[in-house]
């Protein structure tokens, strides 16, 4: 079973997506508190972060990029989501993301891009 980190600030956001990818058949971790993300991710050794954008202190952006260039955590796909910033603004960080979409999200094109990148699929950056 892949093991997918949700990493949102909203609670309902967070628990609708743990939701529909519990029924997809992944086990799901969800944090809602970003500073401890490098600690759930050393304990939970995902497979895919689902990392908003963001995160109320935290921008998800700085996160990604420090994921991506730490040696342990750079081989870890990240579908970043934000309803604030679109795709370009995303695309053009030192350390991008492997995939976006926007807020909000149809449930299907979150499911196909997560399936994507747990299966090591190219990104496909179709923001519907």
């Amino acid at each position: 079973m892949k093991k997918i980190l949700v990493v949102d600030d909203d609670d309902d956001v967070l628990e609708t997506i743990q939701l529909i990818l519990e029924i997809g058949g992944y086990d799901v971790e969800p944090l809602n508190e970003a500073e401890f993300i490098f600690e759930r991710i050393a304990e939970f050794n995902p497979d895919l972060i689902v990392l908003d954008v963001v995160l109320g202190k935290i921008d998800g952006r700085v996160i990604c990029s420090q994921i991506k260039s730490h040696e342990d955590t750079k081989q870890v796909p990240i579908l970043m989501m934000s309803g604030l910033y679109d795709l370009k603004e995303v695309q053009d960080m030192e350390c991008a993301p492997d995939d976006f979409v926007s807020k909000p999200f149809k449930m299907d094109v979150l499911l196909e891009k997560i399936e994507k990148l747990v299966s090591k699929k190219s990104p496909n950056y179709n923001v519907n």
